[in-house]
């Protein structure tokens, strides 16, 4: 059960030229447990092509602050300590303890943390690797940079590369989701997919089809529907009605808990994941298609910009994420030309209460503003550049992403204690399990999939295609409960 919008969009000019316009990210990584969406292509049967991408990411940061995040982790590395030698060792230490959480979780089969034969099977045969994730399992990436840097402009560095994954500064991400961006960057290298971000749902779901499966599309899920207590289907807003052992919400959990089953009480697990946890902001989003002149020989795919003041990070409209995949892949757009895809944290109260005049003037307000800020500080002339020019607001995002308030996802609401508060897969509604970014371990695509990966295989063992132990179940269940209490 899902409800999202394809990864891009194709516009026509004239019926003589297009631009595919797409996400920022490149996802793709060749090696290791946790390339997980390229396992997932493999299992229904599907592989992309993809371009290497040199660089993840290009900081452009007050004080004139300039870093380029390499594809190999030695460049980055020396790229960093060249713009901070007095913290040399700061810096090789707090990335040292990155690799060895991801090296860690690298060596491990990942599935199911709520299935105890997996994680006793896995702690047996990797017990050094199980106990370093433990025993960073509590902790925030914030607290550890502090163990080893004092400069409070690295600081903000790395706070500014948690944002970036997790729309929150280092001290409320925790280090394991860190790690994992962090390190999984250079493990292997980041590919973008031939043909846009797109292609990576396309290709699922034609190797789902092919495979058996079957996708409904513009069937809308208004009701979770109970029996007894327990999950047994869905309600389509056209009233049509499915059946089935179990229910699977990728639907946020104020969706899942508040619209879903808006007429059950909130379960005391969900009461306690709001009073952790509240809605990140959403995005404004600009895609433009722009003259290829404008861009300077060597431009980046991906940027971000903060400009003045390092206070502005987390500000709605503060800081600037920027991806020009036609530097990698020219064919998304017509000869002469790049596609450009802006986006900035926005809430969706400051885009209520308007008229259909207000809001379409608001958002050429504010986009046009956006450009002005990148213009000055990356691309002279852009303005006057651009051919094409569509933008989004958090409205957009709610209403065709069908996710409450449009969100990013959840964000603590203060310093959280790790990972522990994160609720997992399963739910206090037996046949009823939850996937995504509001559940174990977070944001990011790495952390989605991985939430994905972990769900199946709770389900398998649920519905008898996976060994499991009822009486383990049981206990291991009940002890998480009361982990995510201590957070």
């Amino acid at each position: 059960m899902t409800n999202s919008a394809n990864c891009h969009m194709l516009l026509a000019n004239g019926g003589r030229h297009a631009c595919v316009f797409t996400f920022r990210c490149s996802l793709l990584s060749n090696s290791g447990n946790l390339n997980l969406i390229t396992q997932a292509l493999e299992a229904v049967g599907r592989k992309m092509e993809v371009l290497p991408d040199p660089s993840t990411v290009h900081f452009h940061l007050p004080g004139d602050l300039s870093v380029l995040v390499h594809r190999k982790y030695e460049d980055f590395i020396n790229e960093l300590i060249s713009k901070f030698p007095h913290e040399k060792e700061g810096i090789l230490k707090f990335y040292g303890i990155c690799w060895k959480i991801f090296n860690s979780l690298n060596s491990l089969e990942l599935k199911s943390l709520e299935e105890p034969l997996y994680l006793f099977g896995q702690f047996f045969q990797k017990p050094l690797e199980c106990l370093t994730l433990a025993y960073y399992l509590p902790q925030n990436a914030g607290d550890i940079a502090r163990q080893f840097i004092k400069d409070q402009e690295l600081l903000s560095f790395i706070d500014a590369e948690c944002f970036i994954v997790s729309t929150v500064n280092a001290l409320q991400t925790p280090m394991i989701n860190a790690s994992m961006v962090l390190c999984d960057r250079h493990f292997g290298g980041i590919n973008y997919p031939v043909g846009g971000v797109g292609g990576i749902a396309t290709s699922l779901a034609d190797g789902l089809v092919e495979k058996g499966s079957e996708i409904r599309y513009k069937a809308n899920v208004t009701n979770v529907l109970l029996e007894n207590g327990k999950a047994v289907g869905v309600r389509l807003s056209n009233g049509k009605e499915f059946f089935a052992k179990t229910v699977i919400s990728n639907a946020t959990r104020w969706d899942t808990f508040g619209k879903l089953l808006k007429d059950k009480e909130l379960p005391e697990e969900e009461k306690n994941f709001q009073k952790n946890y509240v809605k990140a902001p959403s995005f404004l989003s600009i895609h433009m298609g722009v003259k290829a002149s404008v861009l300077p020989a060597g431009t980046d795919c991906h940027h971000f910009v903060l400009e003045d003041d390092w206070n502005n990070l987390e500000k709605p409209y503060g800081s600037i994420f920027l991806s020009i995949p036609t530097v990698l892949d020219p064919s998304l757009a017509p000869e002469g030309h790049h596609i450009l895809h802006i986006f900035t944290t926005a809430g969706i109260e400051d885009w209520e209460g308007l008229s259909r005049k207000e809001y379409e003037e608001k958002k050429e307000v504010v986009a046009n503003e956006i450009i002005r800020r990148l213009e000055k500080k990356l691309f002279p002339g852009l303005q006057d550049s651009i051919v094409l020019k569509e933008v989004g607001s958090p409205k957009t995002h709610r209403r065709f992403l069908a996710r409450n308030d449009g969100t990013y996802g959840p964000m603590p609401r203060g310093k959280p204690k790790g990972l522990l508060a994160m609720p997992f897969n399963t739910t206090s509604i037996d046949g009823l399990y939850c996937v995504g970014d509001s559940c174990f371990p977070g944001q990011g695509v790495i952390a989605v999939a991985f939430s994905g990966i972990m769900c199946a295989h709770r389900v398998a063992a649920d519905v008898g295609l996976e060994q499991k132990s009822p009486v383990l179940d049981a206990g291991l269940l009940g002890l998480l409960r009361w982990l995510r209490t201590l957070a």
